[in-house]
Parts: structure tokens; C-alpha cells; sequence
């Protein structure tokens, strides 16, 4: 969707920063390409998504986190549950990081590729 309509981690980090000021739980969805993958740059991007949406997040309660590598949308390919947990893995300790301990530690994050 992001690269169909063109929408930028801005524009999606304004879209959940509307749901939450209307009350509205959010599943926000990250992942890279497939030539990103490739590239071994999974982390980057999901890092770079991530970190336009944490300053507008006013309660992590309402929102879900999937990790949804854009390879596996539709082509009959999925993350192993090996790709998976280290994608999981690498969000919540960059979630650690970047939004403290009490985020990383209740954020609900899943596989929906």
C-alpha cells in the first residue's frame, strides 16, 4: 500500500496520530522489500518506519505492531518462523531503545505476512 499510493513513514505516522486522537486502535504494519531484504537492510527499514510513528503514539495500548515483509503480501512466500522472531526480536529491542522499557516490554507484535 505504502508504495502503490506513495504514502512516506510521514504520512503514516500522521495517520496514526489522527486514529489515536479519535480513539481508534491502530495495526500498523512494517516490513521491507524483497530486494531490501536481499540487501540485509530488514532491520533499517523497519527501524526507519517505526521511528516516525513514536513521537505520535499517546497510548502504545492501542496499537499492534505486524511485521509484514512485503515479499510474502500475495507472492505464496512467507518469513520462516525463524525470519519472523528475529524481525520480532530486532523491533522490540529497537523499541527498547528508542521508546523505553515499559513500551518494548507490552507492545503487541505479529507476523502478518
Amino acid at each position: 500500500r505504502r508504495t502503490k499510493y506513495g504514502e512516506t513513514d510521514e504520512i503514516t505516522a500522521q495517520k496514526v496520530e489522527r486514529c489515536q486522537a479519535k480513539g481508534v486502535n491502530v495495526i500498523f504494519c512494517i516490513g521491507e522489500s524483497l530486494e531490501e531484504r536481499e540487501a540485509g537492510r530488514t532491520d533499517e527499514v523497519n527501524r526507519r518506519q517505526l521511528a516516525a510513528i513514536i513521537p505520535k503514539v499517546a497510548d502504545w495500548g492501542r496499537l499492534v505492531i505486524a511485521y509484514e515483509p512485503v515479499w510474502a503480501i500475495g507472492t505464496g512466500r512467507v518469513a520462516s518462523p525463524e525470519q519472523a522472531q528475529e524481525a520480532h526480536a530486532a523491533i522490540r529491542a529497537y523499541l527498547r531503545e528508542a521508546a523505553g522499557e515499559d513500551v518494548a516490554g507490552a507492545v503487541r507484535i505479529q507476523y502478518g505476512g
